[in-house]
């Protein structure tokens, strides 16, 4: 008994790091059709071919597709989080902080446009019904990437008030959780590249909208937001 106790234990370790390296692989696949294709035609069974299994397997591995995209989603935020960070630290003027976070925001998601598609699809999804299609260890990996670039703005935002030169009404933990979502909205309007005005009362008409023209509003009104 004393010999196989270790044995069995090392089997259940081995085991559990085929099903986190699975787990990885998923996930990779996921991601790269995600950035080849765009996440709305992608499928479970295009994922399990690219990793070479059938979509049973991917079911064994996550709850379903809303969990496999949420995990997803993690990757893109550590990477913004990565960005986000490295623009906090680029100035210690709290408005060129701010400008800087804001277009790093802006700048990771132009480039990954299956990381906004990712994000909006979650948000849409009422609370209750994410926490019967997403586990609670998945949902908490979510929220703390979430939060980790939340938490970068929050900081940046505080360390303003502190230096008296922002000046915000109530938690700054909400005014960042509402730039993060306005952003969102904002990149989705950079990629339509469509801006609609009226030419006179009741006529419409449709103008080019540049990506760069989106940033620039973005930045100016978190600025704006801030210093009112």
């Amino acid at each position: 008994m004393a010999t196989r106790a270790p044995q069995i234990d090392g089997r259940r370790k081995a085991a559990a790091a085929r099903r986190r390296a699975r787990k990885e692989q998923i996930i990779a696949a996921t991601r790269e059709l995600f950035d080849s294709r765009g996440v709305r035609d992608v499928q479970i069974e295009e994922i399990a071919t690219a990793v070479g299994i059938n979509r049973a397997i991917v079911y064994r591995h996550f709850t379903g597709k809303e969990e496999l995209f949420a995990m997803t989603l993690v990757g893109y935020l550590d990477e913004l989080h990565a960005s986000m960070r490295t623009a906090a630290d680029s100035s210690p003027d709290a408005k060129a902080q701010l400008a800087a976070v804001v277009g790093a925001f802006f700048d990771y998601g132009v480039a990954h446009p299956a990381f906004v598609d990712c994000a909006l699809s979650l948000m849409v999804r009422p609370g209750d019904e994410l926490l019967d299609d997403i586990s609670e260890g998945a949902l908490f990996r979510l929220g703390r990437g979430i939060t980790s670039c939340m938490a970068i703005l929050t900081e940046v935002l505080t360390g303003g008030i502190s230096a008296g030169a922002f000046t915000v009404t109530g938690d700054p933990a909400i005014v960042a959780n509402t730039m993060y979502a306005s952003g969102l909205g904002a990149l989705q309007l950079a990629r339509l590249g469509i801006l609609v005005t009226e030419t006179s009362p009741g006529v419409p008409t449709v103008a080019e909208l540049s990506a760069d023209q989106v940033r620039n509003y973005v930045v100016s009104s978190a600025l704006a937001l801030v210093t009112a």
